[in-house]
């Protein structure tokens, strides 16, 4: 069924796009909520009177969206993040770490938006994600993830680092008896 979108509507199209719909999904969906209407001569002559401001909003949205690619690009995410001594993290840096991120410097961003290579990062080092903005726009943005050492794992280390110099002093003797 040819319908007439009254708004954005995700995976479908923007404002006063034509589209071919199905028929339920137009019934039960579109229609109820204000979205579509029925593809007819007098929709698209109304469309038509608005088209000169749908292309003003559809151009807004790509400026808005190029300024804040240029913000996201130069803005470095540096996160620190619990991990082991080797540089694998307890846990990983996923999309909804990267909105959260975003959310507390004043960033609105979708997880579905977000993307990483490998779905998430599991360790020490940095990284790339890609941030999807409209119209196929994508920002590349820096990830720096470095290691939090917990107070358990730095005692641990002291142990074994102890230990490893108590057996040096040890075979030390031995060696000079040996000679």
């Amino acid at each position: 069924m040819k319908v007439i979108l009254n708004d954005d509507v995700k995976h479908v199209g923007e404002m006063g796009d034509v589209k071919n719909v199905a028929m339920g999904y137009f019934r039960n969906y579109l229609f109820p909520r204000g979205l579509a209407v029925p593809c007819t001569d007098e929709a698209l002559a109304y469309f038509e009177t608005k088209k000169e401001e749908i292309e003003a909003r559809k151009e807004q949205k790509r400026k808005d969206s190029a300024s804040l690619k240029e913000k996201l690009e130069a803005l470095e995410i540096k996160l620190e993040m619990p991990a082991g001594s080797n540089g694998k993290l307890f846990g990983a840096v996923t999309s909804v770490t990267l909105m959260n991120f975003y959310a507390q410097n004043g960033y609105e961003i979708e997880r579905k938006k977000i993307e990483i290579a490998g779905s998430s990062i599991k360790t020490v080092g940095n990284f790339t994600a890609k941030v999807h903005l409209y119209e196929g726009s994508v920002a590349e943005v820096k990830v720096v993830v470095t290691g939090q050492v917990s107070e358990e794992t730095k005692k641990q280390e002291a142990k074994k680092a102890a230990a490893e110099k108590k057996e040096a002093k040890e075979e030390a003797p031995a060696e000079e008896k040996a000679e």
